[in-house]
């Protein structure tokens, strides 16, 4: 199997390490002052996703409503379930932290970039990945913290449901419309440095990345959780992902989805996002010191993702069209 190199892999590995070696100034009374520079790194973040966005790509991929109705559901409802039947079966076998981790994971919006690039390189229905992974990061602003108050509820727990909604339209929805507010002026600029302006936006999420485990380091949730935390959590993160994946490409397979559509369900409903997980972690659960905690198996399954779709990718882009030899 030939896997691309992606350096930001690598960076999420250096950012754990900084934090480990050096975690003061990202935790709380460091000189970055975390707290500021944490919300304006997610600011960014999404006024660049903004500017990205193509409203006419995103208007060509909206004919098809079974595509979509599956991708959100998935996403939405049978991913968080089967979160919450991993979250119920562990209970006293797991960090506390790391079981909210792990639903939290199954709660988040699905990825837009990898999603699409994904899906064109596998010759997938582009435009129909480009809205359902748009779409998907918008609800996501509201249904993702909907689960978490649940769930937290459940459990005798509390989430500031409105501040926390607030404080995701404000930082989340308002740069992404902003964004797209300030494209006629910019797209040209970002079309012409591409490469950098991912660059920027790659290095903003490992800056938050950094900044949640110092806290994490700083007050010791790590102490006791060794390499079986970790290795534990990529054998999950794999069998959650082919779970999801088999489902999603069998209920495709039921609906007679045609082969473009079955590969923009299966990689838009099987993809969660970490450029919108990281961001929104750090709004949700910022007075946790466990962060870190909440934060690993999205980064582990960040990895997996990528790893396997993008050989599904080549896989499937080699692939005869029929009535062709």
């Amino acid at each position: 199997m030939k896997v691309k190199y992606d350096w930001f892999l690598i960076g999420l590995l250096l950012a754990v390490l900084l934090a480990w070696l050096f975690p003061e100034p990202g935790a709380k009374g460091g000189w970055l002052h975390a707290d500021l520079l944490n919300k304006a790194g997610v600011a960014l973040i999404f006024f660049l996703h903004g500017v990205a966005l193509s409203f006419e790509a995103l208007k060509a991929g909206t004919l098809r409503w079974p595509l979509h109705l599956l991708v959100q559901v998935v996403t939405f409802l049978i991913f968080p379930l089967v979160g919450l039947l991993v979250y119920v079966l562990v209970k006293g076998h797991l960090n506390e932290d790391l079981r909210l981790g792990f639903f939290y994971l199954c709660a988040l919006p699905s990825a837009i970039s990898s999603s699409v690039a994904m899906t064109a390189v596998a010759r997938g229905n582009v435009p129909a990945a480009v809205f359902n992974a748009t779409l998907s990061s918008v609800l996501g602003v509201f249904i993702t913290p909907l689960w978490i108050g649940l769930l937290l509820k459940t459990g005798g727990q509390s989430l500031p449901l409105g501040k926390v909604i607030l404080d995701l339209i404000i930082w989340l929805i308002l740069p992404l419309v902003a964004g797209q507010l300030f494209r006629p002026l910019l797209k040209e600029f970002v079309h012409r440095h591409k490469k950098g302006v991912h660059v920027v936006d790659r290095l903003t999420i490992l800056m938050l990345v950094y900044t949640s485990f110092c806290e994490s380091m700083k007050q010791g949730v790590w102490s006791g959780q060794g390499p079986v935390t970790v290795v534990g959590t990529v054998l999950a993160s794999v069998v959650l992902f082919a779970l999801i994946t088999w489902g999603t490409g069998l209920a495709a397979d039921r609906m007679k989805l045609p082969m473009e559509e079955r590969i923009t369900a299966i990689f838009c409903g099987s993809k969660k996002s970490l450029a919108s997980g990281v961001p929104m972690a750090q709004l949700m659960f910022a007075t946790q010191p466990g962060l870190a905690l909440i934060l690993l198996p999205i980064m582990v399954y960040h990895s997996v993702q990528l790893i396997i779709c993008g050989w599904l990718a080549g896989k499937w882009a080699e692939r005869k069209e029929p009535g062709n030899p």
